[in-house]
């Protein structure tokens, strides 16, 4: 389902003097462009469990993929509170993006198959997943639960020159 886009707004306390927020479009195609990302998820006890992966962005969301058995699946099962972050180490330029949200795991084999062309389309012939029963299937026999991240809340950390902080709200947030 299309957006028209999120409110954004600029948080000053954060952000240089006469920062202006950074536009939708532009954190949109950070993220769809960004090839690696860290997925924070809560682990039973309450202690934060943070990994990197690939996701892709699709249908105004994020996906991301992880093992049945793998600690972040067992997270989302009892919590679906989840947080994607990408961004560049340096501190004097580019743009960190942080999506909260729910991740809800995606079965639809038609939609599944959608999600696995965007990851061959965005990371090459080595991301090639087969679809069937509800999730990906990669080489072997192995066996991978797709998610979907669908934001309520992108904050954009601008650095350089002129530093911000960008929070763009969408349904929900």
């Amino acid at each position: 389902m299309a957006q028209s886009g999120p409110r954004t707004e600029i948080d000053a306390r954060f952000s240089s003097e006469g920062a202006s927020p950074t536009d939708w479009s532009e954190g949109r195609r950070r993220i769809e462009e960004s090839k690696i990302f860290w997925v924070t998820t809560v682990r039973p006890d309450g202690r934060p469990h943070v990994t990197p992966l690939i996701s892709v962005w699709l249908e105004d969301a994020a996906f991301f993929c992880t093992g049945q058995d793998e600690r972040k699946a067992r997270n989302l099962a009892a919590n679906p509170s989840c947080i994607l972050t990408t961004g560049c180490n340096d501190y004097d330029a580019g743009l960190d993006i942080v999506i909260e949200g729910e991740a809800k795991r995606v079965t639809d084999d038609a939609r599944l198959q959608r999600i696995a062309d965007a990851y061959e389309a965005k990371y090459g012939a080595e991301w090639h997943f087969d679809v069937a029963g509800g999730a990906f299937r990669g080489q072997g026999e192995t066996e991978a639960w797709v998610f979907e991240l669908a934001p309520t809340k992108v904050l954009g950390f601008g650095k350089g020159e002129v530093f911000s902080q960008t929070r763009w709200a969408f349904d929900g947030g």
